[in-house]
This record gives structure tokens, C-alpha cells and sequence, in this order.
């Protein structure tokens, strides 16, 4: 009775060891059950970061001014760092979408919006996530099992299925600071629609405010190659201009995007062409 006893004991006494947290100080007094650090050292920095604030800008002080469409593709090396398992930037826009955090706009043409990205409706949480899944086709069965009838139902997002993104920013020279800068004003994520068994050019899902989105961007770490201690978070990435991209549309009265007037390889050097006029518009400003 008594060995049964003590082994009672025992047995209870392994169970209050298991609850305690790991006792690293040598302490003989137990400590509260609370998670390890996974680590040796505290990562907030990002955590509690603040956005930096843009320099104050007046028209009277924009002396030249050109908007932009760019893309960027996550399967380039350089841009790897948006669609990391451990932070993907995807998951990160509709995590807060869907939190009720960061508001979406809807890509859609309207008669005062042709291109679909000037915020101008904003979507629900529902109807921002639906633009990423396909529609599809659900049985409906009695109480009997026989089929009544079908309705349509949003697909699984998989966020792997985003590949691309579109940046809307206006590259700014202010003759007061004698800068010439982009601004980002618009990010948003690329779908491609499939209809009738035929795949359509990608378009935007919806548009996020840029200015809106770095208050959180900049409390999310990206995940470096090289480098787990490098303090970059997302909005970083953004304003370092740590991404690779290409040009897709400039601002003209015709309103055309680049594929609307040159084919194959045709594009890629227009776009080169914009990249290197808004540069050598920079350069020429500090000939002498």
C-alpha cells in the first residue's frame, strides 16, 4: 500500500514538473507555465515600429510629375522575399482584410473610374476574399438523396495562386527639397479569370491604399537569404525599393498600356524605354 502510495506521488509530482516552464536561472522556486523564448533575445523593434513619414509636398512645389503601373512577379529571385511560407505578403493584405484592419477597393471600370483604381467603392471582407477563388458548382440533395438542384459557391483560396502584384505611384520631382521620388499610391494583388475553359490576361483583384497599408507592413518582418537579423520589415521593402519589377503603363492621353501597342519582346524594351526616361529626366535636371 505504501510503494502504491509513493509512486502516486511520483507520478503527480512529474505532472506539475511537465507544467512548469523551463528553469533556466537554476531557481529552485517553480515558475508560471508560460511559452519559451525561441531564442536568446527579444525581437520588437519591428514589432513596435512606426511608419517615417513622407516629406510634406505642395503642388506649387511639383515641378514634374509621371504615374506609373509597374508588377512585380514573386517567382523572380530578387522578389522571393513577398511569397516566403513564413511571411507571404498575400496572406498578410487579406489577414488584415478579413480582420477588419486595412479596407480593399474594388477593381472594377466604372464610368468615373475607367481603370478601377482610384478607391472608389470599398469592398466587404467576403467580397474581397471571393475575388480570388473560382466560382463553383455544389449539389443540392434531399432528405431522400436526390439531387435538386446546384448553387454556386467561392473555391479554397490557395495563396500560392498569387504570382504577381501591381504598384500605382507617381514618380514626383520637388523643386523645393530638389528631390526626385516615387510615391506609391495603390498595391494590389493579380488574378487570372478563366471563363467558358478559356484563361484571360491577369488583372488586379482589388486595390489596397498604399499610404493605409504601411502602418502595418511595417510591423511585419521579411524573411532575408543571407541575414536573420537584418530589422527589414515589409514597408522596407517597399521604400528601399528592395523588388524587382517592370513597367506595364505611363500615363498618356490615350490612356493605352504598353501591350496595347507593342507585342513579345516589344514590351519589356518599352518598358525599359519609360524606366530610363524618368532616369535621365533626374540625370539631365544636374547637367552642367
Amino acid at each position: 500500500m505504501k510503494k502504491i502510495f509513493f509512486v502516486l506521488i511520483l507520478i503527480a509530482g512529474a505532472l506539475q514538473l511537465s507544467a512548469q516552464a523551463p528553469n533556466l536561472t537554476n531557481d529552485t522556486k517553480p515558475k508560471p507555465a508560460e511559452k519559451p523564448l525561441d531564442g536568446y533575445y527579444k525581437k520588437t523593434n519591428i514589432i513596435s515600429a512606426k511608419v517615417a513619414p513622407y516629406a510634406s509636398l505642395r503642388e506649387s512645389d511639383v515641378m514634374f510629375s509621371k504615374r506609373v503601373w509597374r508588377e512585380i512577379d514573386v517567382r523572380d529571385k530578387v522578389n522571393m522575399i513577398f511569397a516566403s511560407p513564413k511571411a507571404r505578403l498575400i496572406t498578410i493584405l487579406t489577414d488584415a482584410i478579413m480582420a477588419g484592419e486595412l479596407t480593399a477597393y474594388d477593381a472594377s471600370s466604372t464610368k468615373d473610374d475607367v481603370n478601377g483604381d482610384e478607391f472608389s467603392v470599398i469592398l466587404k471582407p467576403e467580397q474581397a476574399m471571393a475575388k480570388f477563388a473560382d466560382s463553383v458548382l455544389v449539389p443540392i440533395f434531399d432528405t431522400d438523396g436526390n439531387q435538386t438542384g446546384t448553387v454556386v459557391k467561392a473555391g479554397e483560396f490557395n495563396p500560392d495562386s498569387i504570382l504577381k502584384f501591381r504598384i500605382k505611384e507617381d514618380w514626383i520631382f520637388d523643386k523645393q527639397r530638389s528631390v526626385f521620388e516615387p510615391r506609391i499610391i495603390g498595391i494590389a494583388p493579380m488574378i487570372r479569370i478563366s471563363a467558358a475553359g478559356q484563361s484571360f490576361d491577369e488583372q488586379p483583384a482589388f486595390w489596397i491604399y498604399f499610404p493605409e497599408v504601411r502602418h502595418l507592413l511595417v510591423t511585419k518582418p521579411a524573411v532575408n537569404r543571407n541575414n536573420d537579423a537584418t530589422g527589414l520589415s515589409f514597408d522596407d521593402l517597399f521604400m528601399k525599393r528592395i523588388f524587382a519589377s517592370y513597367i506595364v503603363k505611363e500615363s498618356n492621353p490615350e490612356d493605352l498600356r504598353i501591350k496595347d501597342y507593342a507585342l513579345g519582346i516589344d514590351k519589356l524594351y518599352e518598358s525599359e524605354r519609360v524606366k530610363k526616361a524618368l532616369m535621365d529626366f533626374e540625370h539631365d535636371l544636374w547637367s552642367y
